[in-house]
């Protein structure tokens, strides 16, 4: 685990970029184009390229095929605004801040959009941001921004809504009538059209067909699904009314969650709904994933039109995933494969490296690595002390690159007082430590990729259960008490959001 040091400061980021652009020039080299694709709760087995048969998501499995896919990419705090907070920032979550859902800072010492733009690039921003206020920048030039609803600043309207409203003025954009943690699915109401999922790919590929400023772009298109509702329009719905879709993962551990005998409703986060709306919700999801594989396709389809493509490092990630009745859990905050391992794609523009496409990488990598895998592809200097995460491009040169042997997750309490975890992979096995109680999982990732069986009260596991649980003390040590007591884990029943590292610590009660 990395230590926070200083980080480049905003003048000597500007003066690298400077230098690094006046070189490229001296050699006339051309850097990349960036574009960061990112999807909203798209869980990692969610991709055809991740061998999920029922499931048609041709253009993602062609960024796969094309360039490199990571099987053990996580997002280390698994809901929308920690992991946010880790894309923006390159840090883990202790060194950002967020330990859990809150708010993201208004600003970091280092920031994703503003060290591309002092690098040379023009940055866009497209869709969803989940920024607080709604309309901060961190550095892009612009942002064209869908919300889903969302008004955590006073008087914002999103720019999904302000066209809306211009296009459909008699049309209610929620007329659907799903919530946006609803594990129901309906075809979306609306022609198709108005779908935010439509407008965000119609943003994108207007800004890159107009494009013709002469520095590079960083583009970043950020749809808001297949976060719920669960809402494809009706053809993608259809598409999946006859597929056999896979049934929800069940641990020998996941009774605790079933709540029977409970009143459940519809934003309910655990509870056992049964196969039939399980795989209703999975009809929706599915569908809500195919429609933004077409749009991803049609931004593709730019790009290859305008001979871009092999001029464009393209990445393709989501915030963290979505559990859908896995273990009986809905939604996310969860130590497990449905919540927090999200897919990682990347192709990259020719001429960078020689290394062969269509590879698959098993090191554990996660949102903090995508800033300096940007930054190492614009061909900006970082030192390796400057954030938590390192350049993925290290990795697909088929070197033995030196890497994490471990990565930290981590959630706050979410949903009910129980759910509080920290949690380490070396994306063969994970463990699990739930702090208000103590309770500890190991699961076998090899043998046992959906977390099926828990191994920690298995005696013959106690030594392997030990040694994660010292590694566990190791990485938790320089948060002191409550964290780690006398060299032993804590019990911890208090949640704590925010870490003493987030901006305005004290503001904020951390």
């Amino acid at each position: 685990m990395c230590n926070r040091r200083k980080f480049l400061g905003t003048t000597g980021a500007a003066l690298a970029g400077l230098a690094t652009s006046e070189a490229d020039a001296a050699e006339g080299r051309k850097r990349p184009n960036l574009l960061f694709l990112m999807a909203d709760q798209h869980r990692a087995d969610c991709v055809g390229a991740e061998g999920n048969a029922a499931l048609h998501t041709p253009n993602l499995d062609r960024v796969a095929a094309e360039g490199v896919r990571f099987s053990c990419a996580y997002t280390s705090t698994p809901s929308c605004t920690p992991a946010r907070a880790g894309i923006l920032s390159g840090l883990s979550p202790w060194h950002h801040g967020m330990l859990g859902y809150g708010r993201v800072a208004a600003r970091y010492p280092h920031e994703m959009p503003q060290a591309l733009r002092e690098a040379g690039y023009h940055t866009t921003g497209i869709g969803k941001m989940h920024w607080s206020p709604q309309r901060s920048l961190h550095g892009f030039h612009q942002t064209i921004l869908d919300e889903s609803g969302r008004v955590e600043t006073k008087g914002f309207l999103s720019d999904y809504r302000q066209w809306f409203r211009e296009y459909a003025p008699d049309r209610d954009p929620d007329a659907t009538g799903i919530g946006w943690n609803d594990y129901r699915a309906k075809p979306y109401a609306l022609p198709e059209e108005l779908h935010p999922t439509r407008w965000t790919g119609d943003e994108a590929v207007r800004f890159l067909k107009d494009y013709d400023r002469p520095e590079p772009f960083f583009l970043k298109v950020s749809f808001a699904r297949p976060h719920s509702p669960y809402d494809p329009p009706v053809r993608f719905m259809n598409q999946y009314a006859q597929v056999d879709l896979p049934e929800p993962f069940l641990g020998d551990w996941a009774e605790r969650n079933a709540m029977h005998g409970a009143e459940l409703d519809f934003s309910l986060a655990r509870g056992d709904l049964g196969k039939q709306q399980a795989r209703a919700s999975r009809q929706g999801y599915y569908g809500s994933v195919s429609f933004l594989d077409e749009q991803i396709g049609r931004i593709l389809t730019v790009l290859d039109r305008r001979r871009l493509t092999d001029d464009t490092l393209i990445v393709f990630t989501a915030d963290h995933g979505d559990m859908l009745g896995d273990h009986h859990l809905w939604r996310k905050t969860y130590a497990y494969a449905g919540s927090a391992r999200i897919p990682m794609l990347l192709r990259w523009p020719a001429g960078m490296t020689d290394a062969e496409r269509g590879q698959v990488r098993t090191e554990p990598v996660e949102l903090r690595d995508l800033l300096p895998t940007f930054l190492d592809a614009a061909r900006v200097p970082v030192g390796e002390s400057d954030f938590d995460g390192r350049s993925m491009l290290m990795l697909i040169g088929g070197k033995n690159a030196p890497w994490r042997e471990t990565l930290d997750l981590e959630h706050s309490t979410c949903y009910w007082p129980e759910n509080q975890w920290t949690a380490l992979t070396d994306g063969r096995h994970k463990y699990v430590y739930y702090a208000p109680t103590g309770e500890q999982q190991l699961f076998d990732l090899r043998n046992d990729p959906a977390e099926q069986r828990d191994l920690a009260k298995r005696a013959k596991h106690r030594a392997p259960l030990a040694a994660w649980r010292d590694r566990m003390i190791a990485h938790l040590s320089e948060r002191g008490e409550p964290y780690v007591v006398d060299g032993d884990l804590g019990i911890r029943p208090k949640a704590q959001v925010y870490s003493p590292h987030y901006p305005g610590a004290a503001a904020a009660g951390a």
